[in-house]
């Protein structure tokens, strides 16, 4: 199908993030972690398949949305069910507040429920419409070019003038 092309690079980014935070935890052997990103890949697919409008990329953002608060996501508790890791597990593993959005064009995430917004994954979308406002998000990016990076632009409006 076209569209599960289409989703594709969202989807990959999406599951290879969970995946690195389950990584990150440690205990988890690198052939169960392969085995979960390939199904949670997969489960995403399936979810989203009828549910993915490139052209009006926030339509349906509520339904794609993963989300871990007190609760599992499903999606996320179905593959790890496929390596044998329960829901209890995965809430040790995993921030207990976390919220994914994949959208077309956009993957970011937040960490707690007033944690900033994160963009993992960005394309510019054809007609140049920008999804979100701005403003309202923050990029990470800088944070895993810690070192090689320069200082960001807007670092001289947080010194503090004396």
């Amino acid at each position: 199908a076209p569209s599960g092309a289409a989703m594709r690079t969202e989807i990959s980014t999406a599951a290879a993030f969970v995946t690195r935070l389950l990584r990150a935890a440690g205990g988890i052997g690198e052939e169960q972690l392969r085995c979960f990103r390939e199904c949670l890949q997969e489960a995403l697919r399936e979810h989203y398949k009828h549910h993915w409008f490139p052209l009006l990329p926030s339509k349906g953002s509520g339904y794609r949305c993963i989300r871990i608060n007190h609760q599992m996501d499903p999606l996320i508790g179905k593959a790890a069910g496929m390596i044998g890791l329960s829901h209890e597990r995965l809430f040790q593993l995993l921030p207990s507040e976390l919220t994914l959005w994949v959208d077309p064009f956009e993957v970011s995430y937040r960490i707690g429920e007033d944690g900033s917004i994160c963009v993992l994954y960005e394309s510019p979308q054809p007609g140049g419409k920008t999804t979100k406002p701005l403003e309202s998000r923050t990029s990470c990016k800088e944070e895993w070019r810690i070192g090689r990076a320069s200082p960001s632009k807007n670092y001289s409006m947080m010194t503090v003038s004396s």
